[in-house]
């Protein structure tokens, strides 16, 4: 088990083929052509077309990510100043939407892919400059990665075999390597004809012991195509479980399984790496999977790292707007109101006071316009006042525990999204008038940064 360490991480891709990105002093320096290979071909003779060559300095990772040289793009920025602890024998999940970088994030830290800028620690030793093989790291794939030609067994013992499992065993490197051939070709006999090395009865008792924790044992002669979802999803896991790595890297290993078997399976997972104290970094775009499972969660969006927190921490003192909007289902609402002295909340259709802890917060923020953060299950029905929303119900969604509303404001077609109970009957048209729960509520710069949140967080 190891802590990972993640200082000042930059990853950033050439935008043409031909083009490597080049680092100087920790920083995203310049983006050069490479090499050019020999082709043994001979010169074509055309004349030069006068355009600049493409290899020019770009500086800085600017959120933006493309870097241009006079009109032209050289490098795409795709993480930014990563920096990221994960201690020891924590599960901590990297949530965010498509594309932001999450599954480049994972593969960085496996070797998989070559870093541009900064530094990866797995326990006290750098590893930007290993081999994935010596990283000590099992990575767990979205799409299994399962040999197909391969039983159940054997792909729980591939690694075994490979890695470092029996390098310990008694005999010189001829004797193991005789001893290996044996058992491969006695292998398909009759058992008391099969020839076991040291070495082998050893991965034996680890791939039965792996199969026995993940409930596989019947499974074990069976080939991939004989298995449903679940069953390879728990082989999958359980090829890196059988190696006992100092780290756990999981990309969105659920997201090809069904919602039921999800659900089972997520829960498995988070028991299996309670009993293994394994170090964990899973990835999800699911924030239900993130909310479940993490004992921490790290939102990124664009490349960068929004807040890292706890699950309710993060629900219910997001650090942005699109924190803020990310977690929770369905999102919060934002409505833009005016902040008037002492701390008072304008808007014209309706006006509430906040409580005095907010003094401090919004005094910075008076006479401004600000976003009113409201969850849809911080609102309750309520009666013609000058304090309460009224909105004219647009859709509804009975789904039995609960009743989804989409409504919006008389004189505005925002939707808003409003959770009622289920025992509650409304129309489309209806007209109502929703009270706020004022310890609950939210405020935003207009730029998308936290003024503070309802409850007092001194």
């Amino acid at each position: 088990m190891a802590k990972v360490v993640l200082e000042n991480v930059y990853k950033a891709f050439p935008s043409r083929p031909g083009l490597t990105t080049k680092v100087e002093s920790g920083q995203p320096g310049e983006t050069e052509p490479m090499d050019p290979k020999p082709t043994g071909r001979k010169p074509t003779g055309r004349k030069p077309t006068g355009r600049k060559p493409t290899g020019a300095k770009t500086t800085g990772a600017q959120p933006t990510g493309a870097k241009t040289t006079g009109g032209e793009p050289t490098a795409t920025s795709v993480l930014k100043r990563i920096n990221l602890t994960i201690a020891d024998g924590e599960f901590l999940v990297l949530v965010g939407p498509s594309g932001c970088g999450k599954s480049t994030l994972l593969r960085l830290i496996a070797g998989l892919e070559t870093l541009t800028a900064g530094k990866i620690w797995v326990g006290d030793r750098p590893v930007n400059d290993l081999p994935p093989k010596a990283r000590d790291i099992a990575m767990v794939f979205q799409s299994y990665a399962l040999y197909p030609h391969l039983s159940v067994y054997d792909n729980l013992a591939f690694g075994l075999r490979r890695g470092r499992a029996g390098s310990d065993a008694p005999g010189s490197p001829w004797q193991r390597g005789w001893q290996h051939l044996g058992f491969s070709l006695t292998r398909n006999l009759p058992p008391a004809l099969r020839h076991i090395p040291p070495q082998e009865r050893q991965i034996e008792t680890q791939v039965r012991q792996v199969a026995s924790l993940l409930q596989i044992e019947m499974l074990l002669d069976r080939l991939p195509r004989q298995l449903s979802g679940g069953q390879k999803q728990r082989v999958a896991l359980g090829r890196a479980i059988a190696r006992n790595p100092q780290v756990f890297l999981m990309d969105e290993p659920l997201s090809n399984l069904d919602a039921k078997l999800r659900a089972e399976t997520r829960s498995q997972i988070v028991q299996l790496q309670r009993q293994l104290g394994t170090t964990t970094l899973y990835v999800t775009h699911d924030q239900v999977e993130a909310m479940t499972m993490g004992q921490r969660i790290a939102i990124m969006n664009q490349g960068q790292i929004q807040q890292v927190a706890t699950p309710l921490e993060l629900y219910r003192a997001p650090a942005t707007r699109f924190v803020a909007e990310f977690i929770g289902s369905p999102p919060m609402n934002f409505i833009p109101v005016e902040l008037k002295p002492p701390v008072t909340v304008v808007h014209h259709q309706f006006r509430f006071t906040l409580p005095e802890h907010w003094l401090p917060k919004v005094r910075p923020h008076h006479e401004t316009t600000v976003l009113l953060g409201i969850r849809p299950e911080h609102f309750d029905l309520g009666s013609t006042a000058v304090k309460n929303l009224p909105v004219v119900v647009d859709s509804v969604e009975a789904l039995g525990s609960d009743t989804y509303l989409t409504v919006h404001l008389l004189d505005s077609l925002e939707p808003l999204q409003v959770r009622a109970k289920p025992d509650q009957t409304f129309g489309v048209g209806q007209l109502l008038h929703l009270s706020v729960h004022i310890e609950q509520v939210h405020l935003f710069t207009s730029t998308g940064e936290s003024i503070g949140h309802g409850q007092c967080d001194s």
